[in-house]
């Protein structure tokens, strides 16, 4: 289960978080409410799992009979980004993956066999962050930590491969 910042857990996203998109959210955002902005509104919404690439996107929306192009996936995403709907990841092998902006902090931990992405927080890696950020003088503005692993998953897909 994925946490807050302050180590509060978060409910698991379910399809009907899907509901939960509203045009409300793009017109804060400084954006044209359109149909293709709302479509991939709501699949980054309801997207399990919570990291997509723009091809997992428009994947979504060619098995949903929408009739949006891929360019104009990628343009739409990166408008999201811009507005801080969404925030981009580069895990594994390049590929930018994108999630919903909560406004939750956490970090991730990526199989690098399998690509399999953990969220999770630790107040002991914050508070450690904010201590060095003090000693070198600093006032962190932002941040974002990966690490990078081999999950022990005895089914992983990808271990019989190596």
């Amino acid at each position: 289960m994925a946490a807050d910042h302050t180590g509060t857990a978060l409910p698991a996203r379910t399809p009907q978080d899907e509901s939960d998109v509203e045009p409300s959210q793009l017109r804060r955002a400084g954006l044209k409410i359109t149909m293709p902005r709302l479509k991939i509104l709501e699949i980054l919404a309801g997207s399990q799992p919570r990291h997509m690439s723009a091809e997992d996107v428009y994947r979504r929306l060619i098995d949903a009979n929408e009739d949006i192009g891929l360019a104009t996936v990628y343009r739409v995403l990166t408008q999201f980004e811009g507005a801080g709907l969404v925030t981009r990841h580069h895990f594994e092998g390049g590929t930018a993956v994108f999630e919903l902006n909560e406004g939750t902090h956490h970090d991730h931990i990526v199989c690098i066999d399998c690509g399999r992405v953990e969220e999770f927080t630790d107040d002991g890696i914050e508070d450690r962050q904010r201590a060095i950020a003090v000693r070198l003088g600093f006032d962190i503005t932002d941040h974002s930590l990966t690490l990078h692993g081999r999950c022990v998953r005895e089914n992983c897909p990808h271990r019989a491969k190596k």
